[in-house]
């Protein structure tokens, strides 16, 4: 007898799958990338490879075992048939969002974390209930907190683009951390923007620094309708102007609250995550206009970066949203009311 399978409706088949998805947002990804690896070196590319690699065979060990592949022979070579590429892309955002002179253990610790605990654990794509890059980022912050300079490296204080003298390793502020800081927020509204838009001498995780890097992945998505043009905007647009409000109404300071830090890397690649976002449209704009506050908000409070702590917390309350503001049914019209 034959196993009935009972999906949710609607019933809708397309030739775009989920793997084609994947593959876009890995193209999308490239170019901060590439300029990553030029900005940090060496050490990017180095970091890059062994997040995704760990990513991929954690993913590829786990699905083994589950599967029992000493009884079932043949699943080793479907796994690679079936393969999707979600765990290259957590391994990539894994990596563009620690910084490229880590020692080499944060990336594989954080992708295999990523993967085993917050994704396969839970199902495996599209079961997890927050993003795994940013759930294994958190656990590096948290978990390896015993290593000072790298949870510095974590929450602002990051290794910067200064070359490398034999062990040493130079680090600076961030720009968003400056901005934060009380004493030497008046620096960065005077700063070279433009320096901030291309990520030329600035100090920051090696997928953040880049905003026109971002941009050009952004576009890339929009065209391909991976999502929609809205929805990073809206986040980055009410981030900007809620820390306008909070720095007394100063305008100069939207531009550097939006250019600094990993704000466009998180909105346009993590915060519209399908499995972690709300399926309505009010329900997104109820979600991203959260993030904009808690992103702004706890950047003022507690003075470090806080893109990843705010997006996990939206994708725990996703759920509530869901629940409270429910997708219209596929194929629903509203009812004219009849004039008398």
């Amino acid at each position: 007898m034959n196993t009935l399978v009972v999906s949710m409706p609607p019933h809708l088949k397309t030739k775009r799958t989920t793997k084609h998805i994947m593959l876009d947002v890995v193209i999308a990804l490239l170019p901060a990338t590439v300029m990553g690896c030029v900005l940090f070196g060496l050490s990017a590319l180095l970091t890059i490879a062994i997040s995704v690699v760990a990513a991929v065979l954690s993913e590829y060990v786990y699905a083994l075992l589950s599967h029992r592949v000493w009884k079932d022979h043949a699943y080793a070579k479907r796994f690679w048939k079936e393969f999707d590429f979600t765990s290259v892309v957590t391994g990539l955002l894994l990596a563009l969002v620690i910084p490229a002179s880590v020692p080499w253990y944060y990336p594989l610790l954080g992708s295999i974390f990523a993967i085993v605990v917050v994704k396969m654990l839970f199902g495996g794509t599209g079961k997890n209930i927050v993003n795994p890059a940013i759930a294994g980022r958190i656990f590096l912050f948290i978990g390896l907190a015993a290593v000072p300079s790298c949870r510095a490296a974590i929450i602002g204080t990051v290794f910067s683009a200064a070359p490398e003298v034999g062990n040493d390793i130079f680090t600076g502020a961030t720009p968003l951390t400056n901005f934060l800081n009380p004493d030497f927020g008046a620096s960065i509204t005077q700063s070279n923007l433009t320096d901030l838009f291309f990520g030329f001498g600035v100090a920051g995780c090696i997928g953040e620094t880049c905003k026109a890097a971002l941009l050009l992945g952004y576009i890339y998505l929009v065209v391909r309708k991976v999502i929609k043009f809205w929805q990073p905007l809206l986040y980055i647009g009410v981030t900007g102007l809620f820390a306008v409000c909070l720095n007394g109404f100063d305008f100069s300071a939207f531009l550097p609250s939006i250019l600094s830090g990993g704000l466009f890397l998180g909105a346009i690649f993590m915060a519209t995550d399908y499995v972690t976002s709300p399926k309505s449209d009010l329900g997104n704009v109820i979600y991203y206009v959260a993030l904009g506050l808690i992103t702004a908000g706890l950047r003022k409070a507690t003075g470090i970066e806080v893109v990843s702590f705010a997006i996990m917390l939206m994708n725990i309350i996703v759920p509530l949203i869901d629940t409270y503001v429910p997708r219209r049914a596929f194929g629903y019209r509203r009812q004219r009311k009849e004039v008398k």
